[in-house]
């Protein structure tokens, strides 16, 4: 196991999810869909949406607070806010200025990253580096989304697998031995249309007849990202071990990109990890995008499958294609 000079680790974790909840029943009343189909395709049988008001920034300030909380810093100790959504509240400011102005950070840099699902692996790992070479001491990553606002309710293949949520992490300095052992990150653009939203910039500014058509809102050819998935995640999280010097073997908690929980069971089965240590929240939350892995590495904490000393690993893919995984010893 590798040894860094100035390690950095999780010290709290916190999330938040919007009180509605939309049951796959709720959903057969919508559309031609079933509870049935849905489960047994994907594994989810409910979403949190959220309601006309709420955006993406007081999800995410929720989840950072709660993070704060447990993580015992006060928000003018942190030198730097990372907000990793596809769905921010506005192009300009972006939502980490949001947050960092409703948490009082002020003494916080804040910028959004946008890596979709892969966004709290990559927002981690960079600020992971921020504190190694010791240029910040403590930094919030958030990933959040609103997703039921981009997706195309009239599509029941693809509108039935999102929901809205946010999870962070507070990042900062842990003793020796202990933090971030080693990441990967990587990305594939050739695939970049197997999941997109194609009027949702300057390319192809959205409009009335766009959204009408389906334009304005998520695609996503449902065959080419499992396949992408369900070699991209092994892959992640193979070589985030590797530069860790650690083994499929030492992995004892295992924390997923929330997406299908065939895929999840397929990664599980290539990393040779036994079910019982991968945490698995689909069925209650959907696919939350960048919120997904916060959101699960908050609830296994929190209900004590995550102990100090043990080998976590966070693996997730997304859309643009990305994918990437870190390797840590809980703190």
């Amino acid at each position: 196991m590798i040894v860094k000079a100035n390690p950095a680790g999780i010290l709290g974790t916190g999330h938040c999810v919007p009180d509605q909840v939309w049951t796959n029943k709720d959903l057969e009343k919508m559309m031609d869909t079933s509870d049935e189909w849905i489960r047994s395709r994907t594994g989810i049988g409910a979403r949190h949406v959220a309601p006309k008001g709420v955006n993406t920034s007081d999800l995410a300030t929720k989840a950072g607070e709660e993070a704060l909380k447990n993580a015992g810093i006060k928000a003018e100790d942190l030198n730097l806010i990372i907000v990793c959504t596809l769905t921010p509240d506005r192009a300009l400011p972006s939502t980490a200025c949001k947050v960092q102005a409703n948490l009082h950070a002020v003494n916080a840099a804040a910028f959004d990253l946008e890596a979709a699902c892969s966004g709290f692996a990559y927002g981690s790992i960079i600020a992971s580096q921020f504190i190694e070479n010791k240029m910040y001491k403590y930094i919030l990553v958030i990933g959040a989304e609103i997703l039921t606002r981009v997706v195309n309710w009239k599509d029941r293949s693809s509108c039935v697998l999102f929901g809205d949520g946010a999870g962070a992490a507070v990042i900062g300095p842990v003793p020796s031995g202990y933090g971030i052992l080693g990441g990967a990150m990587g990305a594939d653009g050739t695939g970049g249309d197997f999941l997109t939203i194609p009027a949702s910039g300057v390319e192809m500014p959205p409009t009335d007849a766009l959204r009408e058509n389906g334009m304005a809102y998520a695609k996503m050819d449902g065959k080419e990202v499992y396949k992408f998935a369900v070699k991209a995640m092994p892959h992640a999280a193979e070589l985030a071990l590797k530069r860790s010097e650690l083994t499929k073997e030492d992995i004892d908690v295992l924390v997923p990109h929330q997406a299908n929980i065939r895929i999840i069971q397929s990664a599980a089965k290539r990393l040779h990890v036994p079910m019982e240590k991968v945490f698995v929240n689909i069925e209650k939350y959907a696919n939350t995008s960048g919120a997904s892995i916060p959101i699960a590495l908050d609830e296994a904490v929190h209900a004590g499958m995550i102990h100090r000393g043990d080998i976590v690993c966070l693996d997730g893919f997304g859309a643009g294609l990305t994918w990437a995984s870190l390797v840590m010893k809980w703190y």
